[in-house]
C-alpha cells in the first residue's frame, strides 16, 4: 500500500530524517517506535505533506506521490491524526466531521453510519462544541474526522497521549476493527509500548532519524523492540 524510499527531511539547516525506507501494507498495523526526538512525528509529517520532505520517494498503491501540500495528499487517500488532535474547538462535533467534506466528491458528503458505530459517543454529542469534549472524546473525534475522508492510509500520532484508560481500550478496539476490514494501511506512532505491541503487525524503530530495526512481529524479538524504545 505505502512505500517510502530514502526519505529525508530538514528543519532549516538541521537534517532530521536520514534516508528512511519502510513499507506499510493494507490490513496491517505498522508501528513506528523510538524515544522522544528521534523523528517519528517528522516522518508522519513528511508522509502526510504537513512538512515538505527534502528528498526521497513516497508511493501509495504503486503511484508515486509528489511533494505536494497535505490537502492534496488527503484527496489521494492519506489521513493524518496529529499529536495533540487539533480539532476545531468552536465547531460542533458534527461540524468538525463535516470539515472532511472538502476531500470528498459531492456524492460522498455525508457522515456514514460506521462513524457513529465506531464512536457511539459522537452521535450523542453531535451538537456539542469540540472544545467542550474531554481529551479522550476529542481524540475519538480526531480519528473519526480522519476516517471521514475514506482513507487508504491512516496515520496516527500518539493517539493514547493524555487519554484515560477506558478510552485507550476503545481506541485500540477501533484500530483493530479497521485493520480487520483490510482496505487501509495503518501507521501508528505510540510511546505506550504494550498498546503498540499488542496492535502491531510490523515494527519500525527509529534512532536519530534512522531506521535501526524493522520487521514483522514474528521476526522481531520483543526484547529488541524494548531496547529500541528505551533511553
Amino acid at each position: 500500500m505505502l512505500k517510502v524510499t530514502d526519505l529525508t527531511l530538514h528543519y532549516g539547516h538541521s537534517r532530521i530524517l536520514h534516508g528512511i525506507s519502510m513499507e506499510a501494507r493494507a490490513g496491517r498495523v505498522t508501528c513506528v517506535m523510538g524515544t522522544n526526538g528521534v523523528g517519528k512525528t517528522s516522518l508522519m509529517k513528511a508522509i502526510s505533506g504537513t512538512h515538505p520532505r527534502s528528498g526521497g520517494g513516497v508511493s501509495l498503491q504503486g503511484e508515486d506521490l509528489p511533494p505536494v501540500p497535505a490537502h492534496l495528499l488527503a484527496r489521494r487517500g492519506i489521513a493524518y491524526v496529529p499529536q495533540g488532535r487539533e480539532i476545531f474547538p468552536l465547531l460542533t462535533v458534527r461540524e468538525n466531521l463535516e470539515t472532511a467534506f472538502s476531500c470528498l466528491p459531492r456524492s460522498e458528503r455525508f457522515v456514514p453510519d460506521e462513524i457513529y458505530r465506531l464512536f457511539p459517543v459522537l452521535r450523542q454529542m453531535q451538537s456539542r462544541r469540540g472544545g467542550d469534549l474531554s481529551g479522550g472524546q476529542q481524540q475519538q473525534l480526531a480519528i473519526a474526522r480522519a476516517l471521514m475522508t475514506r482513507p487508504k492510509l491512516l496515520l496516527l500520532d500518539e493517539p493514547t497521549e493524555g487519554i484515560q484508560p477506558n478510552i485507550i481500550q476503545q481506541i485500540g478496539e477501533v484500530i483493530d476493527q479497521l485493520r480487520v476490514r483490510g482496505d487501509m494501511a495503518i501507521i501508528l506512532v505510540e510511546q505506550f509500548f504494550e498498546f503498540a505491541y499488542g496492535l502491531g503487525d510490523d515494527f519500525v524503530v527509529l534512532r536519530r532519524g534512522e531506521v535501526t530495526l524493522s520487521g514483522a512481529k514474528a521476526d522481531v524479538a520483543k526484547a529488541d523492540l524494548l531496547r529500541g524504545v528505551t533511553v
